[in-house]
């Protein structure tokens, strides 16, 4: 196998490291120019299995906007971000809506929820 390095900037903090990563094959071997060992950690994940959150709207009926903003509660995987928006673009939810409110309890088998990020009031 032969070994590449990939550049990164790791955003896990405000600092910004540039981050040098070493791979054999598809297999994490080494990270460095990180600050801490977060940006390691996040500089592997990266690599080997990204993840991240998801940001969109699902429509509303009977609201006075016709969208809600909403969020996952954690991290997916990267290859599933397509996936997960199918699966919002299907849903409309009935005002009124609380923020936090769970909307989708286990977005595409992941386990994770999707949460509303903004009251939507009943007209």
């Amino acid at each position: 196998m032969s070994e590449t390095v990939k550049e990164l900037t790791c955003i896990v903090c405000p600092m910004g490291c540039t981050l040098r990563v070493t791979m054999d094959g598809g297999k994490f071997v080494s990270v460095t120019g990180n600050s801490c060992p977060r940006g390691a950690k996040y500089a592997e994940t990266e690599m080997t299995a990204p993840r991240r959150v998801l940001t969109s709207t699902v429509r509303v009926s009977g609201g006075h906007l016709p969208l809600c903003p909403v969020r996952t509660k954690g991290d997916i995987p990267k290859e599933l971000l397509f996936d997960a928006m199918r699966q919002l673009d299907t849903l409309c939810v009935q005002a009124p809506v609380s923020i936090g409110q769970v909307l989708v309890e286990d977005l595409c088998g992941t386990g994770i929820p999707v949460i509303a990020t903004r009251d939507i009031h009943s007209v």
